[in-house]
């Protein structure tokens, strides 16, 4: 069962941990932030964002519209001790939803679900492929017994996703490196070989004898799923 994503943002020490627990205790995974500065890397992975208004630094709306622009499809939640229709209607501009404090959590769960049904999050496309999981929906790998997630380099992360895109076919350097780099590939060129390697160290169990991506000699590399 997908277990779904909250990014968190709320100042108050004492209700940001106690809503945490409570989410988390439902079955959430939930990323608490006390302010909406450098939430970037936490939106990859996030299904649902819930937003306390009254900030340090920037405030709710402001950081619940810079959310919206790059991730329209992600539905926001706003919440607030603020009940003017000003502060509703501004909200509701571009929020999916908007609670006032104080509020039953059981309330909140219940529009937790409603805005995750709304907007149609989809089950995670899991892919086994030996000790690795893949997930292609939120661009995520990790290995499968120790649930570390293994982060790739942009370039790792492209040529690893071009070969799931390829499974079972031996491509060639020349393949891999044109649709990767754009241009075309030049006999003796090393860049693809050293990005493999460097690709191998981190997926690997064992990168001097590598059963994820093979060495087809004289030819290329093989991804078997």
């Amino acid at each position: 069962m997908k277990t779904f994503t909250i990014l968190y943002i709320e100042d108050d020490q004492e209700i940001g941990a106690w809503s945490r627990d409570f989410l988390s205790g439902h079955g959430y995974e939930v990323i608490w932030k006390t302010s909406g500065y450098d939430v970037e890397e936490a939106l990859e992975r996030c299904d649902l964002v819930i937003i306390d208004i009254m900030l340090p630094g920037l405030d709710g709306f402001t950081v619940g519209q810079r959310i919206k622009r790059p991730r329209p499809e992600l539905p926001i939640m706003m919440l607030t001790a603020r009940t003017a229709i000003e502060d509703k209607l501004t909200g509701l501009s571009f929020a999916d939803d908007y609670m006032t404090k104080p509020y039953h959590p059981d309330e909140l769960l219940a529009r937790i679900q409603v805005l995750l049904r709304r907007t149609g999050v989809s089950e995670p496309e899991l892919l086994q492929i030996r000790h690795l999981t893949i997930d292609r929906n939120r661009n995520r790998i990790w290995h499968t017994e120790s649930k570390d997630e293994i982060v790739l380099t942009g370039k790792q992360f492209h040529i690893f996703m071009y070969f799931l895109d390829h499974l079972n076919h031996i491509l060639t350097q020349k393949q891999i490196y044109e649709a990767i780099w754009g241009e075309p590939h030049l006999a003796g060129d090393k860049t693809l070989t050293v990005h493999i390697r460097h690709l191998r160290e981190k997926i690997e169990q064992d990168p001097a004898s590598p059963q994820i991506i093979e060495t087809i000699r004289g030819v290329g590399y093989r991804v078997r799923a």
